[in-house]
């Protein structure tokens, strides 16, 4: 069994060099050297199959329809021109161009790795990959198929490389349809779709600029873009593959002669488990579950006192782990969630601990090996996670919820041991006794808006809106719908309370609308009396007049100033039962 190499103090979040790093730029989901050999022979393949094509097309079949058509093709084009024309297929060409293409992909690679919300490494390297394969690809092509360009007036220089394929339109289609795949896989809001649309056609209006300037028979242009679509095909099912879900649906496997499932699944799968809340019964349980479900030979990788998860997650990612499961309360899950943000590998939720925010909230049973169960017949969802940092805070991310106030000092005046014989109820036991704890006076930022003065017992930045026992909290907040929200509770005397209570009883029972940034500034001004203000918000600003506790996920973690939190849309995959979300 793999063992844990303390990385920080027990109770601590991580850092954002510890793991996270590497489990954004695990772009091999298999392990370098088994991916590499496996692009390698499918690339071979498609080698052999192209200058097969192309050999073809010179030999026994050059007499043939529709290769017999081809040179009316091209003089059809020839006749067609004018001068516009000219012009645009001009632009055409040079849109597949080798400097334009070799230009354009280093351009993209930098954004997409230099984003600051949510470096996408795994994209990157997907379509560098892509494109350098249609290039080796092509020359393999040229150098052993000998085709002569048509018999037209060429507009351009002809280049010393045969006419089969179109390396101009081979390039494109690697470069603008790999660019579609992640605009179409990764992006968010209407212009989506539009954009992977535009991206598509790219390729196609390269291979008849090409056609039109004389420099290709069609068959050299269709066979650029099986090329550079086969190119595409190798490299995303190597590198993109996994982050799509793991589990099969709960019609896709085949029973065998015993009732079991029939094996379905490739690559490992790694079970993240919290040893002081998952008993041996539990693990034989999951280990039955994962096996029916076509999860042979899982690793179960216990947490530690020094490391709550994400240095055990981080490195299954890179020893190939293409599906993780963890198992634990709500800290261990954040500390996997933190390790998996932005690597694309799916999760599956185990609930075990506590207070299990996240699985509740996400519909999924608190049963162990049923909550196992629904996930892998279920489907790959993106989820958001909250991106947090503070003074003496290092930057990490969590799933279900952060503050500071009276939660806070709640969850640090919890016994332990009452947490393990009551479950989630030892939390009133304690809150009962930090009910008198002092308000706060703090100023609060959200996205742009002007800075604003407030007084609470509690705040809550939350990216789920129920709490234990059902209690809803926050009605609007939803951990898919890329924002975050807000809780500030400043009830006065019993009075006060009352009001808080009645106010979060309302928003649940009816469509909740929470304020926008606009409504907070022009609430300001000291709004005494108000018990309970709700907000949402893509970054926050929190500054605390004094020290105040601070606690992310259900884990205190120390008395700071200071929390400055930010979604980060769509980094977690999980799967969940169908219909759940």
């Amino acid at each position: 069994m793999p063992t844990a190499v303390p990385e920080r103090p027990a109770g601590l979040p991580r850092t954002s060099s510890e793991g996270a790093g590497s489990g954004r730029s695990a772009a091999m989901p298999r392990g370098i050297g088994r991916t590499t050999a496996r692009i390698a022979a499918l690339t071979a393949c498609q080698a052999a199959l192209m200058v097969g094509c192309g050999l073809l097309i010179t030999g026994p079949a050059r007499d043939l329809w529709p290769l017999t058509v081809e040179d009316r093709v091209d003089e059809a084009f020839e006749r067609g021109r004018t001068g516009s024309l000219t012009t645009l297929s001009f632009l055409g060409s040079e849109a597949g161009n080798t400097l334009t293409v070799i230009t354009l992909t280093l351009a993209a690679c930098l954004v997409l790795v230099l984003l600051p919300r949510l470096p996408m490494w795994r994209q990157a390297v997907f379509l560098a990959v892509a494109v350098s394969l249609q290039s080796l690809v092509f020359l393999v092509i040229t150098l052993s198929v000998d085709r002569n360009r048509p018999d037209v007036d060429r507009l351009d220089a002809s280049p010393p490389t045969s006419s089969y394929t179109s390396g101009h339109t081979g390039a494109a289609t690697a470069l603008y349809a790999g660019l579609a795949v992640v605009v179409l896989s990764r992006g968010r809001g209407p212009w989506r779709r539009a954009a992977g649309v535009l991206l598509l056609l790219i390729p196609l209006l390269v291979g008849v600029a090409r056609l039109y300037r004389g420099m290709h028979h069609p068959t050299d242009v269709v066979g650029g873009l099986v090329n550079g679509g086969l190119s595409l095909l190798i490299a995303g099912r190597a590198l993109l593959a996994d982050s799509s879900v793991t589990a099969p649906p709960s019609t896709g496997s085949l029973p065998t002669a015993d009732g079991t499932r029939a094996e379905r699944h490739h690559g490992s799968t790694a079970v993240i488990l919290n040893p002081t809340v998952t008993d041996e019964a539990t693990r034989v349980s999951l280990r039955r579950v994962l096996d029916h479900n076509g999860h042979r030979a899982p690793v179960f990788i216990e947490t530690t006192r020094d490391d709550p998860g994400g240095g055990q997650t981080a490195r299954a990612i890179r020893d190939g782990a293409t599906l993780v499961v963890v198992c634990g309360g709500d800290g261990t899950v954040r500390a996997v969630a933190d390790a998996l943000a932005g690597s694309g590998v799916p999760l599956a939720v185990v609930p075990c601990g506590t207070g299990n925010l996240l699985a509740r909230n996400l519909g999924l049973p608190l049963s162990p090996a049923e909550a196992l169960e629904a996930a892998l017949r279920g489907t790959s969802h993106p989820l958001d996670l909250g991106h947090i940092e503070g003074d003496d805070l290092p930057a990490t991310h969590f799933a279900a919820m952060s503050g500071a106030g009276l939660d806070a000092a709640m969850i640090e005046h919890t016994d332990e041991r009452a947490k393990s014989a009551m479950g989630w109820p030892a939390y009133l036991l304690a809150g009962i006794s930090t009910l008198r704890t002092p308000r706060m006076s703090l100023t609060i930022r959200l996205d742009d808006a002007p800075a604003v003065r407030r007084t609470a017992r509690m705040v809550l930045v939350a990216n789920v809106g129920t709490v234990q026992g059902g209690l809803t909290l926050l009605p609007s907040a939803r951990p898919d719908d890329g924002r975050l929200d807000l809780l500030v509770l400043d009830p006065r005397g019993p009075g006060g309370w009352l009001r808080a209570v009645g106010t979060l009883l309302r928003r649940r029972s009816r469509t909740p609308r929470p304020a926008t940034m606009d409504t907070l500034v022009t609430q300001d001004g000291g709004r005494t009396g108000v018990p309970v203000e709700f907000f949402t918000f893509r970054r926050a600003e929190l500054t605390f007049d004094s020290p105040q506790s601070r606690e992310l996920d259900g884990d205190p973690v120390g008395r700071g100033r200071r929390l400055t939190a930010e979604v980060r849309p769509g980094a977690l995959t999980v799967l969940l039962p169908s219909g759940e979300k």
